[in-house]
């Protein structure tokens, strides 16, 4: 089976991996690259973009009308997501919403969005951070009543925009679903007292091109419990992403996740 795929964000770092992977995957046709009106490439080839050739597919700064589109994935900007959302439902489109730091109406927006087509929304897309979590999972809920503190620290690149990544507050989340943590700390200065055990403390690390890591350390007295998650670089999150947009071939509208993609659930 072929799946034909729109990228939006084709033109960043992450988009021109998709393009490079997309057209080394037998089971993709990749048919949009999509951008923002004034992305200085329109009209460019995005294979020749991405350094692996011409392709025949330009960039647009709208989903191409003259080509069936069965599924989209957005690797782009928090502040494009809604127009993307809103595209995909209008032409009924399978949507892999892969962009980070949204906002809670976006969000929403999804949650509404997913009452008419399918949607793959995670917070990242690698499938070894998405195994992480369910290991998290199962740490967290056996280590609830053993008097575990927790300390998240997660590294990324310097140009990410948001701190921490939305990757590590779904880590946070999850543990806090399992042990009851009401408070969380981002970084600690000067004399901040005796640790509180109902907090998950969050740091965040912006280095070079660090494209991702993540520790979740649980501490007990005489022990301590590490899951820790790295990618070496971003080919992780384009084939994850992909691997979602063919999983949602032929399915109903609903809101997913990745767990639901790799058969964790």
């Amino acid at each position: 089976m072929t799946v034909k795929i729109a990228i939006v964000g084709a033109g960043g770092r992450m988009g021109q991996r998709l393009i490079a992977i997309g057209t080394q995957d037998e089971r993709v046709e990749l048919v949009g690259a999509i951008e923002f009106a004034l992305y200085s490439k329109l009209g460019q080839d995005a294979g020749v973009v991405a350094g692996v050739g011409t392709i025949g597919v330009p960039f647009t700064s709208t989903f191409p009308d003259d080509k069936e589109i069965e599924a989209v994935i957005d690797f782009s900007q928090p502040e494009g997501a809604d127009a993307t959302i809103d595209q995909c439902v209008a032409q009924n489109i399978p949507l892999v919403m892969a962009t980070t730091g949204l906002s809670d109406a976006t969000k929403a927006h999804i949650a509404e969005a997913s009452k008419t087509i399918p949607i793959v929304f995670a917070p990242s897309m690698s499938p070894a951070v998405n195994l992480a979590m369910k290991l998290t999972k199962i740490a967290a809920a056996a280590l609830r009543d053993l008097d575990a503190d927790v300390e998240i620290i997660e590294k990324h690149h310097r140009f990410k925009v948001d701190a921490p990544s939305g990757t590590a507050l779904k880590f946070g989340q999850i543990i806090a679903q399992e042990m009851g943590q009401t408070k969380s700390v981002f970084g600690r200065e000067g004399a901040v007292g005796k640790r509180e055990h109902s907090e998950i403390g969050y740091h965040a690390v912006r280095i070079g091109d660090n494209v991702g890591e993540h520790n979740i350390i649980f501490g007990m007295l005489g022990e301590t419990l590490e899951v820790t998650v790295k990618a070496s670089n971003r080919d992780c999150y384009a084939k994850g992403a992909f691997a979602a947009a063919i999983w949602l071939q032929g399915k109903q509208p609903g809101l997913y996740s990745m767990d639901d993609v790799l058969g964790l659930n």
